[in-house]
């Protein structure tokens, strides 16, 4: 018998959190029972379990797939508003969800599954999954805006600081001709939201263009944007071992 907020989080409904809060909306039933309580055991082999109304399936190997995001397109399943998101990039009927968020505007890695525990994993801020972003920014910061970045800079109340930051001066095929414009690398682990925006325009250099390029140990590499992938049994492996699943 397992807790019935990891088990929905196994079959890929939702982060064991998001998961908690549809069992208090009354949103789950076992066996026909509206189910509240955080505390519930069930065993999916023999229960019939719904989400709204859905039996739930559980499937015998889960799904990871590696988008390159291009702007645009919201990191969430749906939008009330009918925007654009990252499932119409993807022509699965599989149940996925994206693992974090990227800003409408911007682009590259996202990782998309329906492991729920590991998705939860990726997301916590206990294990401090580093993300590695390629940022275009107007200007040119000197050394005193990179040390800034670096010590952290005060956002709404919230102290912002960068692991690691430097200019990005060798041409690669991501990266526009820009006037009055600089590629920095920037690398974080925490994940406070338009961190980077946030940061850079503190010190007077506003972002134009936001490229996440790794999460954890998984790198972009060459796909292109719009394009995606499924992981490799190594890839998933690695992401495994640095979430301690």
């Amino acid at each position: 018998m397992e807790r019935l907020q990891k088990v929905l989080a196994h079959a890929g409904i939702a982060s064991r959190r998001a998961c908690e809060e549809m069992i208090r909306q009354g949103r789950v039933q076992v066996n026909g029972q509206v189910v509240t309580e955080m505390g519930t055991r069930v065993d999916p082999t023999k229960d019939e379990i719904r989400v709204d109304g859905r039996l739930l399936d559980f499937p015998e190997s889960h799904m990871y797939i590696m988008l390159n995001k291009p702007p645009g397109y919201l990191s969430t399943t749906s939008d009330p508003y009918g925007r654009p998101t990252v499932l119409d990039l993807l022509p699965l009927e599989a149940r996925v969800y994206p693992v974090g968020r990227l800003d409408v505007d911007s682009e590259g890695l996202l990782l998309l599954t329906s492991d729920g525990t590991l998705a939860h994993r990726l997301t916590h801020p206990r294990y401090a999954h580093e993300k590695e972003y390629w940022v275009l920014v107007d200007g040119h910061p000197n050394e005193r805006a990179l040390r800034r970045l670096r010590r952290g800079v005060e956002s709404e109340g919230e102290t912002l600081q960068a692991d690691e930051i430097r200019v990005l001066d060798k041409p690669h095929k991501r990266r526009e001709p820009a006037v009055d414009g600089t590629w920095l690398k920037i690398v974080l682990h925490q994940g406070s939201k338009r961190q980077i925006r946030r940061m850079c325009a503190a010190v007077g250099h506003p972002v134009r263009r936001l490229i996440r390029v790794r999460f954890g140990p998984l790198h972009l590499g060459r796909l292109e944007p719009g394009q995606w992938r499924h992981l490799s049994q190594s890839e998933v492996m690695a992401l495994r071992k640095a979430s301690k699943v």
